[in-house]
């Protein structure tokens, strides 16, 4: 493979509503292109296919038709919403590509032409509930935007909060994009919840945490330090443009810039120098950076840029990036990941470049991809089977002398 140059499609909307999190993935993505490219450990360099969908749910299959038909990329390193992963489905299948889909995501889903190496709901929103819940309360508002990733994302609070006998004072949705958010700050003054999940992504996000804020200011009830808004998706590159308002917001993700673990200090120092030390490091970032960096490793090992290959090798040995090795699961093509929990902090001080997540999980682990949620609902079924008793002190008629099972919880 001396001297080929493998087309790879990067694929992230610059423009539009939520353009924030999609540049960050643009520029994850070009950086690992072109540390890849200069890098002596690979014999083979990568043409970087760029387009921008300006998150248009359906510009991005369009595009991606493109990319693979025209451009002949058999792999596409990018979409920022499930919508958009949603829509790409068909195109990968008819052309035998691969999506690298790097951002948390809400789960129930395994598809042979997506590499999953964002969290999924085992590694975000299950050990999110699992450290607030017992310090906050279990009556939650639950909010999103008005498609996939919010009424699943949503669906599984329910299931979590009735689990632990918590309650959904509301549940309310917006477009994408829509800024018209009074009602959910009315509602949620009426309800007065314990805290408030926030699955609602790009300027929604920011217009409501701005809103919530002005409201905490007049009544203190509403603070952050009493009534938290919980995230699975925010990230140190919107913190500038929500500016004070992301204060006191409880997020977790796979990448903190102020995680403490092997190579992270290194990297962030290098992604400064590259970038400049006002812009924080993101899960938006390293994720299409890592996946860049798997994919050239995974090329390497096998000698070829063909989509099934890299698919059977890569599940087969860890990839090592500059981030740290990405480990796949065979089974569904999800990645392993540590679910950290931060705060935000210091974005009141005015200095947009001082906030940061502080992590408050810092013992947090590795966890196994569980999309399916299988393992959690067998925990559940132990818990369950816990709470059941054989007696025999009532007569079962369809038993004739045998005792039978009486759920007591």
């Amino acid at each position: 493979m001396a001297g080929i140059e493998i087309p790879v499609g990067v694929l992230f909307s610059s423009t539009g509503s939520y353009s924030v999190i999609g540049r960050e993935g643009y520029h994850g993505a070009m950086t690992a292109i072109s540390e890849v490219n200069a890098s002596d450990l690979f014999d083979f360099s990568f043409k970087a296919i760029t387009a921008d969908p300006a998150c248009r749910a359906e510009t991005y299959a369009v595009l991606a038709n493109q990319m693979m038909a025209k451009n002949d990329c058999g792999h596409i390193i990018g979409c920022q919403t499930s919508w958009s992963r949603k829509e790409l489905l068909p195109v990968l299948e008819r052309h035998q590509g691969l999506l690298w889909y790097s951002v948390p995501y809400e789960g129930f889903e395994s598809h042979d032409r997506v590499i999953y190496s964002g969290a999924c709901p085992n590694q975000n929103v299950v050990p999110l509930f699992q450290h607030i819940l017992p310090q906050f309360g279990k009556r939650a508002f639950l909010i999103g935007s008005n498609y996939i990733w919010g009424w699943e994302m949503n669906r599984i609070a329910r299931e979590l909060l009735a689990a632990e006998d918590g309650a959904v004072l509301g549940e309310r949705y917006v477009a994408l994009g829509d800024v018209d958010i009074d009602h959910l700050i009315t509602e949620i003054v009426e309800t007065r919840p314990d805290f408030i999940f926030n699955n609602l992504i790009g300027d929604s996000s920011y217009a409501f945490l701005r809103a919530l804020r002005d409201l905490g200011e007049r009544d203190p009830a509403f603070r952050p330090d009493v009534m938290p808004v919980l995230s699975c998706n925010l990230t140190e590159a919107e913190l500038p443009i929500i500016g004070a308002a992301a204060d006191g917001v409880i997020s977790t993700a796979s990448y903190f810039e102020t995680a403490d673990y092997p190579k992270n200090v290194d990297f962030v120092r290098r992604m400064h120098q590259l970038h400049g030390e006002e812009r924080g490091v993101s899960a938006m970032f390293t994720g299409p950076y890592q996946a860049v960096w798997a994919l050239a490793q995974a090329i390497k090992a096998c000698g070829s840029a063909d989509p099934d290959e890299v698919r059977d090798v890569l599940t087969k040995m860890p990839l090592p990036t500059p981030v740290g090795d990405l480990h796949i699961d065979r089974s569904t093509q999800h990645a392993t990941l540590t679910p950290f929990i931060g705060v935000v902090e210091g974005a009141a001080q005015g200095a947009a470049g001082r906030a940061a997540f502080r992590v408050i999980n810092p013992q947090a682990r590795r966890l196994a991809p569980d999309p399916y949620l299988v393992n959690l609902n067998s925990e559940r079924n132990e818990r369950l089977r816990d709470a059941v008793v054989l007696t025999s002190e009532v007569e079962d008629p369809l038993a004739g002398d045998a005792g039978f099972l009486r759920v007591v919880k």
